[in-house]
């Protein structure tokens, strides 16, 4: 017996109802279209995911359940819709819901029973668990529910009671190499129940996270029948096998076989090579955060370094050339080739250019303040900061700070200078494939017969902040390829002193490197937010405390 089932990948955004609710309607026009049975929406769609504490606001409950019974009366038809929202229990608990609906009417509930609390997420402190699993009997099929978290646990109770199909709608943000684990543990499931799969997962930015969907469909063995692009907002549409139903249902919507004139084109979407897959969720992870946020341009200050190169090529991608405003700003420490690299960057493809230099405004600190050394260096970064701000203010642009992981692990950077901004589009990604994407990206636009974004000097050159004569990265920091392998193993994997020695790493490095990170947390707490790319970002991933006296080393 066959159902057709719709996965609605797409894109909300937290708090806004209206939007959402208005979104959910489109797409089960497009389902209704498609002849489909089912249409699944991903977790928590009409309030956007993660709420995180508006969860626990009384209005917003309220505004959640008023929102999925308007929505359930604009539904009419054959149509089954599973629609993720915030609910509330009979004693006030938030729950993370999904309501089944058909014919205007919300026929169940189903509540997520797992509730994660680790990385990113904090569920213990938002919801409610749930305690029973829910089985839906449509057109003849037996359709168990879970949400997300809930098949990384035992599903051994929801296999007991024989579904003919498991259906998860799911709020899991992007990281690397994610989409391997998904469709590993998919598969998994779906040969312990013995049923076929439908694994929906949601689109777009919100905050320091990005959703790239990457909707999954298996069938009993836990072979592929369908796969969605990844970043893509869309409606897939799968035609799946599954067993009549034999179990004791919770409900009974329809008993009557589904029937189809004509099948469903399958779709298995290709993988993202590696590059393209982080450059596509540094791109929708900046986009969704300008967009959602009400602003349209951004601006930034153009060194003629990769980094802030990759990030005006990222800008460039998320919001066109015309909304990307380069500013540079040089000193007396300057050298020539870094102004001619900025203005190459914006000669090759086609943003605001203006160049600010900061030496006047420098001296006259420098005229009312005795500062030398380190104290000299930051105070340039400051200057810098002020002008972006200050152009920020004045015209409207969201400023984008073009740190990196590397330097933000180790404090190479000057808080209310290089580190002011709205947005971090890289300060998740190490030195070493801030490199790697810069290359990617050109390569790209070569392939494309296009020219390249990034000069290819601000690629090959040695890394320098030019904040005093003739200085490099090198002077303060270790080499960054062996740099990043350290910080690899300390920040993502949490590997301690004994561990990185084991690992093969000079002792003296690692206590060194050790103390730096520990003691850059203070700054780190400071930094704008930024798109989530690792396992382990800095933020809510890694949350150690700024005071401590504790040292592995």
């Amino acid at each position: 017996m066959k159902l057709r089932v719709a996965l609605a990948q797409v894109n909300p955004t937290v708090g806004d109802l209206a939007g959402n609710s208005a979104l959910i309607a489109a797409s089960i026009t497009s389902a209704k279209l498609s002849g489909a049975n089912i249409v699944v929406f991903p977790e928590m769609i009409v309030t956007g995911y993660p709420v995180e504490d508006l969860a626990l606001r009384l209005s917003f409950q309220l505004a959640s359940q008023d929102a999925i019974a308007d929505i359930a009366q604009g539904i009419d038809g054959d149509l089954v819709a599973i629609i993720g929202y915030l609910d509330i229990s009979h004693d006030g608990a938030p729950q993370n819901a999904v309501a089944v609906i058909h014919q205007g009417h919300i026929k169940s509930h189903y509540i997520k029973r797992h509730l994660p609390n680790y990385g990113v997420f904090d569920e213990f402190r938002n919801f409610t668990a749930g305690t029973q699993s829910l089985v839906v009997r449509i057109h003849g099929v037996d359709v168990a529910v879970a949400i997300c978290e809930d098949i990384w646990h035992s599903i051994a109770d929801i296999a007991a009671r024989t579904p003919g199909l498991l259906v998860v709608p799911n709020g899991s943000p992007y990281e690397r190499n994610k989409d391997d684990v998904r469709l590993a543990l998919v598969q998994k499931r779906a040969k312990e129940i013995s049923a076929p799969l439908a694994y929906v997962n949601m689109t777009g930015g919100q905050d320091d996270l990005v959703f790239d969907g990457d909707s999954i469909v298996v069938d009993r063995n836990g072979a592929l029948l369908a796969r969605a692009p990844q970043f893509d907002d869309l409606i897939l549409i799968v035609d799946i096998e599954c067993a009549v139903g034999t179990s004791k249902p919770d409900v009974i919507i329809s008993s009557d076989e589904a029937i189809h004139i004509k099948e469903a084109s399958e779709t298995v979407a290709g993988r993202l090579s590696d590059e393209a897959e982080i450059w596509q969720a540094l791109v929708v992870g900046l986009r969704d955060y300008i967009a959602k946020n009400g602003f349209t341009s951004v601006v930034l200050g153009l060194s003629g370094g990769i980094d802030s190169a990759l990030v005006a090529a990222i800008a460039i991608d998320a919001v066109g050339a015309q909304n990307v405003y380069g500013v540079a700003m040089p000193s007396k420490y300057s050298s020539n080739h870094s102004v001619e690299d900025a203005q190459a960057l914006a000669d090759a493809t086609g943003i605001n250019f203006r160049t600010v230099p900061i030496a006047p405004m420098v001296d006259s600190y420098m005229a009312n303040l005795d500062l030398k050394g380190i104290a000299e260096e930051n105070l340039q970064a400051r200057v810098r900061g002020t002008t972006l701000m200050g152009i920020s203010n004045s015209e409207g642009h969201i400023v984008l700070a073009t740190g990196n992981k590397s330097e933000l692990a180790v404090g190479y950077s000057t808080l209310y200078g290089d580190a002011v901004g709205g947005f971090a589009p890289i300060k998740d990604i190490y030195k070493t494939d801030v490199w790697r994407l810069a290359k990617w990206r050109n390569s790209k636009a070569l392939s494309a017969g296009l020219t390249p974004p990034i000069p290819e000097h601000s690629i090959t050159k040695e890394p320098s902040a030019e904040l005093r004569p003739d200085q490099k990265d090198s002077d303060s920091l270790p080499d960054y390829i062996l740099l990043d392998q350290l910080l690899r193993q300390y920040v993502d994997e949490d590997h301690g002193y004994e561990v990185l020695i084991k690992d093969g790493f000079d002792p003296a490095l690692v206590t060194r490197v050790i103390a730096l990170v520990d003691r850059a947390e203070y700054k780190r707490r400071q930094y704008p937010p930024g798109t989530k790319t690792s396992v382990r970002a800095f933020g809510k991933d890694r949350r150690l405390p700024m005071t401590s006296r504790w040292s592995q080393s």
